[in-house]
């Protein structure tokens, strides 16, 4: 079955309304195509990413979710370009009409902070340890606007009160060890947001936190999201996170997408035994605590020696021959709906002629 590449990431244009006289299209504010990422090793060169696609509309939260080594956070970096440099990348990075790959480097250091922000996964390895947290905001402020000194620093006190630090004027002049990990990563956020970015990558941003504070950083991202009009890559391995915040959920395994669709057509009907397999070993208040969580059997093969076809072959108790015997395409079960399984997707398309 050859793949049929409809959904909004494939096309480069979104249907958003149609009456019998016009027909509104939109073009994605972010799209990727193709995307592969590799880096070299005693072995060769190995690929960490590989044809990657997909898109975020304006305003859109696109979860980006899989074990740690899919290849999540270094599809985020490869979007800031923050890779480093012998790091092969191929295909196409398009934001806002431009191919983020292809611009000089002095004009991605202007839009990096600019109109694309990150939060990373620990604040207190991405704040300088030896800058107060202010002057840190206030840096990220100054160096995309002719600002004062004093008019950086009170731009940076405004935004660690958008993000509701606790008394920002004083915590301001504290230094990144002096905060709470709560705290720390509302600075990240303050300082990723100063600038009204269009779109906000989040690689992480709750994993080192409780569950009290998780919740508080999520209902403060949902806010800012709001009233700035952000668009977001939201990138975790929490289901119960990703199912929150997103509207869309793209499932990645050994570097690639496997299954990619709206997050209640993931949740209410995965297609892919991977996709499968991690929603019920994710404990719910249902789940019985008497019993053993379910696990996937078997482990992440290593990137430098994965299987011929599928790689996540080895592990699926659904497998035939072809899966060993090449890749799977992505293949549209539902409208906007793929997933990268040839058992699955063929079982999902008869259902519905039925």
């Amino acid at each position: 079955m050859a793949p049929a590449p409809t959904e909004a990431g494939w096309s480069g244009r979104v249907r958003l309304g149609e009456n019998k006289h016009a027909t509104t299209v939109v073009t994605p504010l972010l799209q990727i195509r193709n995307l592969n990422v590799s880096f070299p090793t005693p072995q060769g060169q190995v690929a960490a990413v590989r044809e990657v696609s997909f898109s975020i509309n304006e305003g859109e939260v696109l979860g980006l979710v899989g074990e740690s080594g899919s290849g999540k956070s270094v599809t985020a970096l490869a979007i800031m370009r923050l890779l480093p440099p012998v790091a092969g990348i191929e295909g196409e990075i398009i934001f806002q009409g431009q191919d983020l790959l292809k611009l000089p480097a002095d004009h991605m250091r202007l839009l990096r902070g600019l109109r694309i922000a990150m939060i990373f996964q620990e604040p207190m390895t991405a704040l300088n340890p030896v800058m107060r947290v202010g002057d840190q905001v206030a840096e990220a402020a100054s160096v995309h606007a002719k600002l004062s000194k004093l008019e950086g620093y009170q731009r940076g006190i405004e935004a660690l009160r958008e993000v509701a630090l606790p008394e920002p004027d004083r915590r301001a002049r504290d230094y990144p060890h002096q905060l709470s990990g709560g705290m720390r990563q509302r600075v990240m956020i303050a300082m990723a947001i100063v600038n009204r970015p269009q779109l906000l990558i989040a690689d992480e941003p709750t994993t080192a936190l409780d569950v009290t504070i998780q919740a508080q950083i999520l209902e403060l991202l949902a806010e800012l999201r709001a009233r700035l009009g952000l668009a977001m890559l939201f990138i975790s391995h929490d289901l119960a996170v990703i199912s929150r915040v997103s509207g869309r959920v793209a499932v990645m395994y050994a570097g690639r997408i496997v299954e990619l669709g709206s997050t209640r057509a993931i949740f209410a009907s995965a297609v892919h035994p991977y996709t499968r397999g991690l929603l019920r070993a994710a404990p719910d208040l249902r789940t019985d605590r008497s019993r053993p969580l379910m696990t996937i059997e078997g482990t992440v093969p290593a990137l430098n020696h994965l299987p011929p076809g599928c790689a996540f072959e080895p592990r699926c108790g659904l497998r035939i021959a072809e899966c060993a015997r090449s890749v799977p395409p992505l293949i549209e079960v539902a409208a906007g709906h793929l997933a990268r399984c040839p058992v699955s997707s063929r079982a999902a398309a008869a259902s519905l002629e039925h």
